[in-house]
């Protein structure tokens, strides 16, 4: 990347540092490392409008390659991916003949995974282990797509034998908090949670079905407990009550494992200089290759960093790379992003072209970051908090490719335990805040999945409008 006016890309930290070697000699079968496992990091290059324009087949937006055996764009491709591994099954309000824009392509989910397959997107070129890798072009659109095999993907009895499968033999561990819910996963719309406890999150996850199309991720099996939980009686003070020791330890463990250092790219802009977008999009790229810098020594100095193999690892980074980053801004680093970077943003102006081609998914993803980053700044969350809710979000059984998802559960359970306890402790006058807490994960998990379909060049813009907003109604308070 050429060198541009907030200086050049280099790697984060220390000038001249070089990369850690992160493995320790450990490599899996193929000798794949943590960081080569990655697709984007900071040597993506500034969007050059010089180059060839091409249009989705399936919406008529700008095309960003071959996807799925296909010429798409980014948006197109993303919710193809998610309607097949989600096994979604939608149903269209019309007579099944909606028209395919940009800006009507959200409107009805069945008539966009129609025009998908219509068009020749192959389902079986989606990496089977969840990886990315899924742009294959070495896979072309399907050559025999009858009408009779597209009205069995779109029926669901395409996915029938898998989800009779989950079903029975899905987890029967009761212990845990809150029994998993027996259909929550399943593809059909309207699914109903075993648990009569669970009515209020059966319509979140209604909702979020009907009007997102992602269905709440079976990694957040314990959400049905938030909504029956409460921490103490109301009829009854709060009960004193000590940490675990055991408990205490692990925390000082994943605490100590932490860079709470501050972020080493430097953010400072010269009074009256304009910053371009190229510049912009340069200094987050910078900014997005430290963080993930650190999420990858982060992983080295895990308490259970020897427990589980190189490929696993490199399954959960792969998968959840953008979730700890995104938690990570909104907490330890959020002094340096939410001020000095919303400072440089505030010296960047879009262009009327700019504003004018701002995508849909780009909005959302406005609304919801707004919405979760007032959400932090209400809870105030501690790092002993935050601690716990990124291994809990990075220790995701159901990621595919995994070789020891019983071992990632039990993991799991264990820090789950254990920000509950800390939470019951020190804050007891907040009975709900545990429950609030874990409700973000989710919202991370789909807000980091929404971003990967906005556009790199629209970054800047999404930023500034984030930054701008959540600076000012902080300042008002």
């Amino acid at each position: 990347m050429e060198s541009i006016g907030l200086g050049e890309v280099r790697e984060p930290g220390v000038p001249g540092a070089s990369r850690p070697d992160f493995t320790d000699g450990k490599t899996d079968s193929e000798g794949h490392y943590f960081y080569c496992a990655l697709t984007w990091t900071c040597s993506v290059s500034v969007p050059d409008d010089r180059t060839e324009q091409r249009t989705c087949l399936i919406c008529g937006d700008r095309a960003t390659g071959l996807h799925y055996g296909i010429i798409s764009c980014e948006g197109c491709k993303g919710f193809f991916k998610r309607s097949i591994c989600n096994k979604r099954v939608y149903r269209c309000s019309r007579d099944k003949n909606c028209v395919m824009s940009r800006k009507q392509r959200n409107r009805c989910q069945y008539c966009r995974l129609l025009k998908c397959l219509q068009m020749g997107m192959n389902r079986k070129a989606i990496r089977e282990d969840g990886m990315p890798g899924g742009r294959n072009k070495s896979i072309g659109p399907v050559q025999v797509n009858t009408e009779e095999e597209i009205e069995r993907i779109m029926s669901g009895q395409e996915f029938e034998e898998e989800a009779n499968h989950w079903s029975n033999h899905g987890d029967s561990d009761h212990s845990s908090p809150g029994n998993r819910a027996s259909e929550s996963n399943q593809p059909s719309p309207g699914s109903t949670l075993s648990s009569s406890r669970s009515v209020e999150l059966n319509g979140f996850m209604t909702f979020r079905d009907q009007y997102m199309g992602v269905s709440v991720p079976p990694h957040y099996q314990y959400i049905p407990h938030l909504f029956s939980y409460s921490g103490h009686s109301p009829l009854l003070p709060p009960q004193a009550r000590s940490l675990d020791p055991q408990s205490y330890s692990l925390i000082h463990q994943l605490m100590s494992a932490e860079d709470l250092e501050p972020l080493g790219t430097p953010m400072l802009i010269e009074d009256g200089y304009a910053v371009t977008q190229a510049e912009l999009f340069a200094l987050l790229c910078r900014l997005a290759d430290e963080l993930l810098f650190r999420q990858i020594a982060w992983i080295k100095k895990l308490p259970f960093f020897c427990e589980l193999s190189i490929k696993d690892y490199t399954c959960l980074l792969s998968s959840t790379w953008q979730e700890l980053i995104l938690l990570s801004s909104l907490t330890v680093y959020s002094k340096q992003i939410f001020g000095e970077l919303a400072d440089v943003t505030a010296k960047y102006s879009p262009s009327d072209e700019e504003l004018h081609r701002f995508s849909d998914e780009g909005m959302e993803v406005i609304e919801r970051l707004i919405y979760l980053y007032h959400k932090f700044h209400q809870l105030k969350v501690s790092n002993e908090e935050y601690a716990c809710m990124k291994a809990i979000n990075f220790l995701n059984q159901d990621i595919r490719g995994l070789t020891s998802a019983s071992q990632l559960e039990q993991l799991n359970k264990r820090y789950w335990y254990i920000c509950q306890d800390f939470t019951e402790y020190k804050y007891t006058h907040q009975p709900n805040r545990f429950p609030d807490l874990m409700m973000c994960l989710p919202e991370i998990r789909y807000i980091a999945g929404k971003m990967v379909n906005v556009p790199l060049e629209q970054l800047p813009l999404l930023f500034k409008v984030v930054l701008h907003s959540c600076k000012t109604s902080v300042v008002k308070e």
